[in-house]
């Protein structure tokens, strides 16, 4: 794997569908914080500490190398430009936090980019991975792996009384956070989304936007996560989650099958218009877009549309992003009106051939 495959290429092995609930459930994440046991944490650390952090997170790649049949690749985030590292952004390779403050960070990235280190975000290391659908288990038992090679050559910062000691007291413990993507255009639909986050909340979960903490739920998506890990076992963290989530998936389901009995005629106008726009379009933004898109997907998974599959809508949701147009046209700065367009034009060549199946 290249860095420029890393860059272009619009879906990650872990966003190409398929999985376990894979039609509401888009990924699954496990995120490990790690820290160096004699070296401040990022935010407190200078610039030849930070620097100490990166060149020891390099000599883990020959191992790294020798663990499977995949390569990794080192990426230091001050030889991107501000563009490139908006696309690892918005395709969900590092946190928007990462990107900002680029010197003396970096990232390893396995080929597939099912596995993500970042290296002095929050924390040292930030070991982060994907799988498609609802996977906790898979992606728990992947990053374990790659904590324990991580910890062959570094020693981190723990103690028996606290676990892992992380810059953020909520990731005390395991330091474990594990999070699924959903896409819940039903629930959105029927009104019923706020009293599910409430739900959420209050089983001491969190539920966020797109692009995690700070963001809006664009889309009809969302994602949710543990919030604390101390006091808790990395097994009863992925099982609360993956029960709570099932509960989730099981009331979309149930809010999908309602909207089809009692709304299918007004339902299938609404999935067809959003098409329409789509498809015809010669401008569209970028909250336009996933709101019309979700809704397309809708269509697709309740049979209302058919010949346009369902990944098309994970595909589109990284093309159709402000960074990811600019790449693609070539420039690094892309006014609104042009960028619009350029939205709309690929999203028609997208969903051509889209047909009704009543």
């Amino acid at each position: 794997m290249s860095l420029e495959n890393l860059l272009d290429q619009p879906l990650n092995s872990w966003m190409a569908g398929g999985g376990e609930e894979g039609d509401i459930v888009l990924s699954s994440r496990i995120r490990l914080a790690r820290n160096m046991e004699s070296t401040p944490f990022p935010n407190r650390a200078n610039q030849l500490q930070l620097r100490s952090v990166v060149d020891e997170s390099r000599l883990t790649l020959n191992r790294l190398n020798s663990m499977d049949n995949h390569k990794y690749l080192f990426i230091e985030l001050e030889k991107l430009t501000p563009l490139e590292r908006n696309v690892l952004v918005e395709k969900h390779i590092i946190s928007p936090n990462h990107a900002q403050e680029p010197e003396q960070r970096a990232l390893i990235a396995r080929d597939d980019a099912t596995v993500i280190i970042m290296i002095n975000e929050e924390d040292h290391l930030r070991i982060q991975c994907m799988m498609p659908g609802l996977n906790l288990l898979a992606a728990a038992e992947l990053a374990s792996q790659i904590d324990d090679i991580l910890e062959e050559r570094c020693t981190l910062a723990f103690t028996e009384q606290m676990g892992y000691l992380t810059s953020c007291p909520t990731n005390l413990g395991t330091g474990l956070r594990a999070s699924v993507m959903v896409h819940l255009p039903a629930l959105v639909l029927t009104r019923q989304i706020s009293r599910i986050v409430g739900a959420a909340t209050q089983l001491g979960l969190a539920v966020r936007g797109l692009y995690g903490e700070g963001t809006e739920a664009v889309g009809n998506i969302f994602q949710i996560s543990n919030q604390l890990t101390l006091g808790y076992s990395e097994q009863e963290i992925i099982a609360n989650l993956s029960s709570v989530v099932k509960q989730v998936v099981d009331q979309e389901r149930a809010a999908r099958t309602a909207l089809m009995t009692d709304s299918k005629d007004a339902l299938s106008d609404r999935v067809w218009r959003a098409f329409g726009v789509l498809r015809y379009a010669r401008s569209i933004s970028g909250q336009e877009a996933l709101s019309m898109l979700s809704e397309v997907r809708l269509g697709i998974d309740l049979k209302i549309i058919d010949e346009v599959p369902g990944v098309v809508f994970n595909e589109l949701l990284v093309i159709t992003r402000p960074n990811y147009l600019q790449k693609m046209a070539g420039r690094e700065e892309l006014e609104p009106g042009p960028r619009d367009r350029l939205r709309a034009q690929i999203i028609r060549e997208k969903l051509k051939g889209g047909k009704s199946s009543c």
